[in-house]
């Protein structure tokens, strides 16, 4: 593909990518299809030689497309949003087209340097202390673009566990690994996953601390773990606290956490706030930012929450010293003779790093801090006015504090209906919601995620999960004891005078498989299932199921002792073959395998 061809099929994907924001609300929100479906559509082998363009866009559209889930469809509620939007894409194209590996200043000056401001604009839009915004005066902290949450999560980690066995080993050559048993981490049950994977990688303890009924790390249960500890001779030296916890967008107390860490100098804070951390950019959400003096470091999305493309996320450190010393490797071939100059190999976990800094550049010029504010206020908006439908009508309870775009909604019934609810509402293609475990139930939860949502995107949504719902409600009994005061009477002027006749078509039978499957249950083994860990469950619901070969065997074995015993019995003592041998277990659920 040379220029010319270069300019004439960009701007056909340009056009595509225009025509599929435009009408993406004609397509289904995710596809119902099932695993291996794309392989029977594309050949075993690449091709040998070339093929057109035109017919390689056909086919993204007819093979690929089908099998997306579209992330900035008005009707997508699930996860947290998919920040996107087109400065962002634009900013995007440039760093690919640039291509430029930015490990160090000499790499690509630009880079480092964007990277640099970029970072110092964020963390003032955020009002974040000034320790960690590098022009500050006397500021020895800093940030740097991860690629994700995780990454941050991880990367802080690793720095504190270096910074906690260089106090413990003092002046000896002991080596580093031999202090690991030592180390103890700390998380919320609320925590992100990534928490408990990050300490796995690093092989410290995780130690899980309950929260409370809206879903925050219990303060007074994480002194007492850090001071059991400390007298059984551990050493406590990461704790993480959340602000936006995935479950319930709960904000954990970030002042009276800290003043618990400030207490044992081994002790790295560090602030999880991949979503909400972003609404910080709001001056009346920045009460949940009290406390943030106390933190080592903090991380946020802005590819949840900020209209940036995947993959940005944002890590600012109080010290980058502490961050440079634990990640610091320095190879003849990447030095170079500006070494004042910053090298964010030093400040995460690989060594090639995207021009990442771009984007964020764009959406920060094209849409102002206002724009990015207005954005984050509909967000709120129209969950408060979804949450304000959910609490009016008694068959459902709303089980998180609404202070952004969540909202855990449930039916009053028992879990199980509202597995259903949920599988009901995935499988019609139509709508698309994830479900968690929040404060001891299940949750269903309803994210506002589209750039341009609106009012009428949920009032549809709610008269089409209240169909979902009529439907089986019938069967299932209503937890009364737990419902709340009588909704008011009156009808806001937005709201149908009337539930939606009929419901949203679904394409085909719901299954009991399609039932686990899109009510995010997992089905899983006798072994998986008494070995499960009970920390950071993702909010998916084990259903113990047992192999089909192993129940035969064990019939089999029942048989033939049984048969072997009423030989004993009636004096017979010859070898008979059990009559269940020759036959075959049918499998009627693929669920069970």
């Amino acid at each position: 593909m040379d220029v010319e061809d270069f300019r004439k099929y960009g701007k056909e994907v340009i056009d595509y990518i225009c025509q599929y924001s435009t009408n993406i609300e004609e397509r289904d929100v995710a596809p119902t299809l099932d695993p291996g479906y794309l392989k029977k559509l594309l050949p075993a082998d690449a091709p040998q030689s070339p093929e057109s363009f035109k017919d390689v866009l056909e086919d993204f559209e007819q093979k690929i497309m089908p099998g997306v889930v579209h992330w900035n469809h008005p009707k997508f509620f699930a996860y947290f949003p998919s920040g996107n939007s087109f400065p962002s894409v634009l900013g995007d194209m440039l760093s690919s087209a640039i291509g430029s590996i930015g490990f160090s200043w000499a790499s690509c000056p630009a880079a480092a340097e964007l990277e640099t401001i970029v970072m110092n604009w964020y963390a003032k839009a955020l009002g974040l202390p000034k320790a960690f915004i590098s022009d500050a005066p006397g500021s020895t902290g800093g940030g740097a673009l991860q690629g994700s949450a995780s990454e941050c999560v991880l990367v802080s980690l690793i720095t504190a566990r270096a910074r906690a066995i260089n106090e413990l080993k003092g002046q000896t050559t002991v080596h580093d690994s031999v202090f690991l048993p030592n180390l103890i981490a700390y998380a919320s049950r609320e925590a992100h996953s990534c928490v408990e994977k990050a300490t796995k990688m690093a092989l410290v303890k995780l130690r899980i601390i309950d929260a409370d009924v809206h879903g925050r790390m219990r303060v007074d249960l994480l002194k007492q773990a850090i001071q059991n500890d400390v007298n059984a001779g551990l050493t406590p030296f990461f704790v993480v606290a959340t602000v936006g916890t995935t479950g319930g967008c709960a904000f954990d107390d970030i002042t009276e956490i800290g003043k618990v860490c400030r207490q044992v100098s081994s002790i790295w804070l560090h602030v999880d706030g991949a979503y909400a951390g972003n609404s910080f950019i709001l001056p009346e959400m920045r009460v949940f930012s009290a406390g943030l003096e106390y933190a080592d470091s903090f991380n946020t999305n802005p590819n949840k929450l900020l209209l940036t493309n995947f993959d940005a996320s944002a890590l600012w450190v109080r010290d980058v010293m502490n961050l440079k010393s634990a990640l610091n490797v320095n190879p003849l071939y990447l030095r170079h003779e500006h070494m004042s100059g910053v090298d964010y190999r030093h400040y995460g976990i690989p060594l090639s790093r995207r021009f990442r800094a771009l984007k964020l550049w764009f959406v920060f010029r094209i849409y102002g801090v206002k724009g990015l504010q207005e954005y984050i206020r509909n967000h709120m908006a129209l969950a408060k006015k979804f949450e304000m439908l959910v609490r009016k009508d008694d068959r459902f309870e709303v089980r998180n504090d609404v202070h952004l775009g969540l909202v855990c909604f449930r039916m009053r019934t028992g879990d199980e209906p509202n597995h259903t609810l949920l599988a009901m509402i995935n499988h019609s293609g139509k709508m698309h919601m994830t479900p968690a475990k929040f404060n001891g139930r299940y949750v269903i939860r309803f994210c506002v995620t589209y750039e341009h949502a609106c009012e009428k995107d949920i009032l549809d949504a709610w008269s089409q999960i209240k169909c979902f719902a009529e439907e089986i409600l019938r069967d299932n009994q209503l937890e009364i004891s737990s419902a709340p005061a009588s909704p008011e009477a009156e009808r806001t002027s937005s709201e149908p005078a009337a539930p939606v006749a009929g419901k949203p078509p679904i394409k085909k039978k719901l299954t009991r498989t399609k039932s686990l499957r899109f009510s995010f249950t997992r089905s899983i083994s006798r072994e998986q299932y008494q070995n499960q860990s009970e920390h950071l469950g993702d909010g998916a619901t084990p259903i113990l199921v047992v192999d089909p070969k192993t129940l035969q065997q064990n019939f089999q074995k029942a048989a033939e002792e049984n048969e072997r015993l009423n030989n004993i019995k009636n004096g017979n003592t010859a070898n008979s073959n059990a009559k269940l041998k020759d036959i075959s277990d049918v499998d009627t659920d693929e669920a069970s395998n």
